[in-house]
């Protein structure tokens, strides 16, 4: 069943941000290797349990908020069902070279989420 794997936070000023949420839930930033700007974001259940990854780089657009990827087997099959469940594709399948594919969508109250598909050939 698809779940939540990843979330994206964007931020305005990558520093501020890092300190504001190391400090406020404990959250661990390890920079992606190569020249992105863009760092893996590790939380942790109170229990102390591995808790869903993320993912913080620069905002790309002031209306860019944070976005729940939920896996899925083919960002490609989702898109044309989210279609036809009456949602929009916002942003069409695209490739995160080395690392996947992802889609944003818009559901039918207006909320954006992303999906995911694993795919290390992804060019």
């Amino acid at each position: 069943m698809p779940t939540i794997a990843h979330f994206d936070l964007p931020a305005n000023d990558i520093d501020r941000a890092k300190e504001f949420y190391a400090e406020l839930f404990d959250w661990k930033f390890e920079k992606v290797p190569g020249p992105l700007d863009y760092y893996f974001i590790e939380t942790e259940s109170l229990e102390g349990e591995k808790g869903v990854g993320g993912g913080m780089g620069l905002r790309g657009s002031p209306e860019q908020r944070i976005t729940n990827f939920i896996e899925v087997a083919s960002v490609e099959d989702y898109c044309t069902r989210v279609e036809k469940l009456g949602g929009t594709v916002l942003q069409p399948k695209m490739p995160v070279p080395g690392w996947g594919h992802l889609a944003v969508c818009m559901d039918t109250e207006e909320n954006t989420f992303g999906l995911w598909e694993v795919d290390e050939n992804a060019a």
